[in-house]
């Protein structure tokens, strides 16, 4: 055996050469423990003859030439194939692992090398993951390990069907055997740990976590949503939070805890004493964490009803002030004010007090008299209220519409006109009362009608008193005066006048004049009309 090597490195290095590239395929091979593997050469199958020389490192494994020798640990677990050279080898053991060369001689031809690294592999089994602990709260850590039968072993994680990589909060140690998570509620779990090597693989049981986690993302809502609800409506409010295990859940009102719990709360038939901020609190007794909602506002309205308007002061006096206060049952929001559907606004005489509560008018006047109306409103209901107002006023502007003259036996009519609410009417003939009506007719006239009517109007409510003169002459139809009568009202009109006479009579004749009223200070001359009265003349 020895001579045939020496030969063949005596041949190899005679030559010096090789041919081409290497006869075996690059490494390594794979192969388990109890396996066979085979070295198979690229040479193609040929009958001339050749010498061959397998080694395992420094030992031979067989030879082939014409001393044949086959390594001891090898007789049976080897089989030559001589067409090409090719090599199987059966029953394999972890020791025979390293790398095998081949040369191959052909005869008058160049050397044939090659080489090529077997490793065996023993096959993976046994694989178990274990946690350091499966009950968990959010973002504390957890240590996953992972151990396994078997040689050159690689780890892989996988939560669910991903693979779990290094990062943040994750961290791979021990070759990746050992995996640390600083958890979130997303990392539950099925949790298995792969071991593999180049022949074999194999998988862990499922390991799942507890991951406790919140509360957290807390949402309030209303049922029905609206700005205003109505004395006696039902509302319902629910309260949903992600959290585990399931929260407990109390329930506030501006702040101070209600009775009721659950993440419901159901307001039936709610009173107007209700109204308020209104929100939820979420407690987990595993995470020891809480979290309130943000406060949602209820508003409950009583409906407006029974409007009415209202004043203190009695009667209503031109010239004074005066207040009218509207008020109403029900949440009142705002009121309006109109003046015989016309839309009050503020101004020199008119003020609103108290969010428009009271009508304010400085000092009244006959104007302001009519119908006024308060709107009382909120956002679900209204009522109207309705107040007439009369001003009292006058009497102001007395005036007699009448003849100033009239013929005996005639009808005479003198109207009163005054601006005055309310007004009473006396009339008085030189000082003497005759009526009490605002016209005045007598059907027919006497000598004794002429004089100064005086139409005295009277306000019982104002306590007030004006008056207005008209004077009246009643004449007679013939158109002439007796000789006496003529010379009683010469001689009269004579002295009056302190005047000389002559060419003639002359007749005096007083003119009624509209006079001014009785309590004035300045008095009117009277005039005296002289007529020529020669063509008068008394019919004896």
């Amino acid at each position: 055996m020895e001579i045939a090597v020496i030969h063949f490195i005596i041949l190899v290095a005679i030559s010096g050469l090789t041919k081409g590239a290497g006869v075996l395929p690059d490494g390594p091979l794979n192969a388990a423990v109890g396996e066979t593997v085979m070295f198979t050469t690229t040479r193609t199958p040929s009958e001339t003859s050749f010498q061959l020389f397998w080694k395992f490192g420094d030992k031979n494994v067989i030879t082939f030439n014409t001393n044949n020798f086959t390594g001891a640990e090898y007789e049976g677990r080897i089989t030559l194939f001589i067409s090409t050279g090719s090599l199987e080898l059966r029953n394999l053991t972890p020791n025979d692992s390293g790398e095998y060369s081949v040369s191959i001689i052909p005869a008058g031809e160049l050397a044939e090398e090659g080489k090529t690294r077997l490793d065996v592999h023993v096959r993976v089994s046994d694989v178990m993951a274990t946690a350091s602990s499966t009950d968990l709260v959010e973002d504390s850590s957890v240590r996953l390990s992972c151990s396994s039968s078997g040689s050159s072993l690689s780890f892989l994680w996988f939560n669910r069907s991903s693979e779990v990589t290094a990062g943040d909060r994750v961290q791979l140690t021990d070759g990746g055997a050992t995996l640390t998570i600083n958890v979130t509620r997303y990392d539950q779990g099925p949790f298995r740990c792969n071991v593999s090597n180049p022949v074999s693989s194999a998988t862990s049981g499922p390991i799942y976590l507890f991951i406790s986690y919140g509360p957290d993302n807390i949402i309030l809502t209303i049922s029905p949503s609206q700005e205003y609800y109505g004395e006696g409506s039902n509302i319902n409010l629910n309260c949903s939070a992600d959290s585990r295990p399931v929260a407990q859940y109390t329930w506030l009102l501006n702040g101070d805890p209600l009775s009721d719990t659950g993440p419901e709360l159901r307001l039936m038939n709610i009173q107007e004493s209700k109204s308020g901020n209104y929100s939820c609190q979420v407690f987990n007794n595993r995470t020891l964490r809480s979290i309130k909602s943000q406060p949602a506002a209820i508003s409950v309205l009583k409906r407006i009803s029974g409007a009415y308007i209202t004043s203190k002061t009695n009667p209503l006096i031109e010239g004074k002030s005066f207040n009218l206060s509207c008020d109403a049952a029900g949440s009142v929001f705002t009121r309006e004010w109109k003046k015989d559907d016309l839309t009050l606004t503020p101004d020199d005489n008119v003020a609103f007090y108290d969010n428009n509560r009271v009508l304010s008018f400085a000092s009244l006047s006959k104007k302001d008299t009519g119908d006024y109306f308060c709107k009382v409103s909120n956002p679900l209901s209204h009522d109207e209220a309705t107040y007439t107002m009369v001003v009292f006023y006058g009497p102001e502007n007395v005036r007699i519409i009448g003849p100033s003259e009239i013929q005996l036996k005639e009808i005479l009519t003198l109207t009163c006109f005054a601006e005055s609410v309310p007004a009473t009417y006396t009339w008085m003939l030189n000082g003497t009362k005759i009526h009490n009506s605002a016209v005045f007719t007598k059907h027919i006239t006497e000598s004794s009608d002429s004089g100064d009517y005086i139409c005295e109007v009277m306000n019982s409510i104002t306590g007030r008193t004006s008056s207005a003169v008209h004077g009246l002459s009643v004449t007679d139809g013939s158109g002439g005066l007796s000789a006496g009568a003529i010379a009683g009202i010469v001689i009269l009109c004579l002295v009056a006048s302190s005047a000389g006479a002559g060419g003639g009579y002359y007749l005096y004749k007083k003119k009624i004049n509209k006079k001014t009223p009785p309590n004035s200070e300045s008095k009117e001359p009277e005039e005296c009309v002289y007529e020529n009265t020669s063509a008068i003349y008394e019919n004896t």
